[in-house]
């Protein structure tokens, strides 16, 4: 079991999702803090990227201290525009 962060940006991600969707995402944190294997964000940086119909979140993982880190939600559009912003 893992505990969650999330970086100052997430509540901007978040507060912008439509109501009906946000029950899932919180449903999908849920279980990637009970250790759900996620897939790496392109381009081999350390963060991890999960999908939610259309929607993305993504995260980073510290295993030393159990931790994981939720840095961005939002549609696939806005998240290519995140991940790019990374780069």
């Amino acid at each position: 079991m893992y505990s969650p962060e999330f970086d100052e940006g997430w509540k901007k991600y978040f507060n912008k999702l439509p109501e009906e969707i946000k029950p899932m995402i919180a449903k999908k944190i849920k279980r990637i803090l009970e250790g759900l294997l996620s897939r790496h964000l392109m381009y081999g940086l350390d963060y991890f990227v999960e999908e939610v119909g259309q929607h993305r979140i993504c995260y980073k993982s510290f295993e030393d201290k159990k931790i994981r880190r939720f840095y961005f939600v939002g549609v696939h559009k806005e998240y290519d525009k995140w991940r790019k912003a990374l780069l």
